[in-house]
């Protein structure tokens, strides 16, 4: 691992394609690759073509693409040339996407043929294929004296406090906002996460997650880029038809992923076949038996992975012991868009159930106004990696950081004796019982989630206390016939079971009062956390 000149991606880009030179960077599956200098060296190219095209340093480029080889040189070929990169989620509205472009005004867009489409008739800048990103690059040699003198000319340096992209967020309170992060930001967290893991030049990362998320983008590809590891993107999205041949072929070392994915496989694959044994019914043996389904899963996911990251919602206890007893490589990471993401983190087989573990090296945290009696209290935080504030926006900047200086996370927590977190949920969603007690839904939902026919849950306040809109398993509800609305009744008996069941795991004041039945799934952000202010009612 090289000594960073400065906390630039232009830095960072040069100093890879000069360390790791003809070395494979990134590729489509089973893909010819592309290596680092020729990564760079077709940078260096956008970047002149966007000095060509009149747009200079400190323009916004949008950039609008699913997945794949291109959009990391994209992105560099914007900002190492000074330029400020805007990252859009593909599953965003066109009149979304246009209002971004717009707020933020780009004056390019780089987009793929399938986005072209999708913005056909909408108003926007002038377009440029990022499937054109290597044209006229040789991608089977590049000698290096020949090229990174070249690069090093069109790419100037860069100050390290500049910005270097803005994000807009669609979070679950239903505002979104431009949130401003500096190549300091970046550079500075994901060279940060060395403190969690250091890669190795024989890694292999499969990215799952979109690149416009601010943690598939830092920890998912600054990271690994910086330290000379290979990429592999899939051409379509990872369902298991898609996802378990990848696996197979690629035997991926280091993976990040939101929690829904590991949830998923665990209550769909993995907890029906424990359930099965008669052994599994005996509490003292279920330890062993998940270290044994532990192995089988690590053979599902190649065989090879060291580091599985779990971050942008919390994981679900019952899922988590199930990783600890099976004593799979997971890691789990705190952090938010304006944090460049990461806060805090813990590396495999250090972590402790319902913890994101300690302080990432060189963040302080703190707790702000702990209550006396569980010592929750917004997080709040100080480090290189917080934003320079929302774009055009200096209201929400300034409600969002203290009078000393500190950023204000939103959500609520603790530390134990160890230093290590524990977060209890989102400060909004927070909910005051009638005697004056904090209760938070994302527990109650984690418990109804853990239930056998539960696919998701969310938990709100109403008039007559504590409600939960719960969507239910397909499996269940075609057995339950219950998939049209006027034979809802078929379902009452089992919520109400549901219902029960959870209550008498929960303190007398958090307790439901009715469980409801929500038939599609839940609209979620890009982290697949529940927008709750599309359905909780006021409170």
């Amino acid at each position: 691992m090289y000594r960073l000149i400065s906390y630039t991606l232009r830095s960072l880009l040069l100093q890879s394609a000069k360390r790791y030179g003809n070395r494979p960077a990134l590729a489509f599956l089973e893909r010819q690759p592309v290596s680092y200098l020729n990564m760079a060296k077709a940078a260096a190219k956008l970047a002149q073509k966007l000095a060509a095209s009149g747009i200079s340093p400190g323009d916004k480029v949008a950039l609008i693409s699913e997945n794949r080889p291109e959009w990391p040189t994209a992105y560099f070929g914007i900002t190492a040339g000074g330029r400020v990169a805007v990252p859009i989620l593909v599953d965003f509205t066109a009149e979304q996407i246009e209002n971004i472009v717009t707020h933020a005004e780009c004056k390019a867009v780089i987009l793929s043929e399938k986005l072209r489409v999708k913005l056909d008739g909408h108003k926007l800048p002038d377009l440029i294929a990022i499937e054109s990103m290597f044209d006229g690059i040789d991608l089977n040699s590049c000698k290096e004296n020949d090229c990174l003198a070249e690069i090093e000319t069109v790419l100037p340096p860069v100050p390290e406090d500049s910005l270097a992209v803005i994000i807009y967020t669609s979070g679950t309170t239903g505002h979104s906002k431009g949130v401003m992060l500096s190549h300091m930001n970046l550079v500075w967290n994901a060279w940060a996460t060395r403190s969690i893991i250091h890669l190795r030049r024989n890694d292999r990362f499969l990215s799952m997650l979109p690149l416009a998320h601010t943690y598939e983008c830092t920890i998912g590809m600054i990271a690994p880029l910086m330290q000379g590891s290979f990429i592999s993107y899939m051409d379509k999205p990872p369902s298991a038809s898609v996802l378990l041949p990848a696996l197979k072929i690629l035997r991926p070392s280091v993976m990040v992923t939101v929690p829904i994915i590991i949830e998923k496989i665990f209550r769909a694959s993995v907890r029906p076949k424990l359930e099965a044994m008669k052994a599994y019914k005996q509490h003292w043996l279920r330890p062993l038996l998940h270290r044994l389904a532990g192995l089988k899963l690590k053979k599902t996911f190649g065989g090879k992975l060291r580091f599985y990251g779990v971050g942008g919602a919390g994981l679900s206890p019952d899922v988590e012991q199930f990783l600890i007893d099976a004593r799979f490589p997971y890691a789990i990471g705190y952090g938010l868009t304006e944090t460049a993401p990461l806060l805090a983190g813990c590396a495999p087989h250090h972590t402790a159930l319902g913890s994101t573990g300690p302080a990432l090296r060189s963040v302080t945290l703190r707790i702000a106004d702990p209550d006396p009696k569980t010592g929750d209290g917004e997080i709040q935080a100080k480090g290189k990696n917080v934003m320079l504030g929302y774009y055009k926006n200096e209201e929400a900047t300034k409600e969002v950081f203290t009078e000393d200086g500190w950023f204000k996370t939103g959500d609520l927590g603790h530390f134990d004796h160890k230093n290590r977190l524990y977060i209890r949920g989102r400060l909004k969603a927070l909910i005051l019982g009638a005697t004056g007690e904090n209760i938070y839904p994302e527990e109650i939902e984690s418990l109804l989630n853990a239930n056998e026919h539960v696919a998701e849950s969310l938990v709100y306040n109403d008039e007559d206390g504590l409600h939960a809109l719960v969507n239910l398993k397909p499996e269940i509800m075609e057995k339950l016939g219950a998939a049209v609305q006027d034979r809802l009744e078929d379902a009452e008996d089992m919520l109400e079971s549901i219902r029960k069941a959870v209550n008498s795991k929960l303190s007398s004041f958090s307790r439901l009062a009715k469980v409801k039945l929500h038939i599609e799934p839940f609209e979620k952000t890009p982290s697949q956390k529940i927008k709750r202010f599309l359905y909780q009612k006021k409170q």
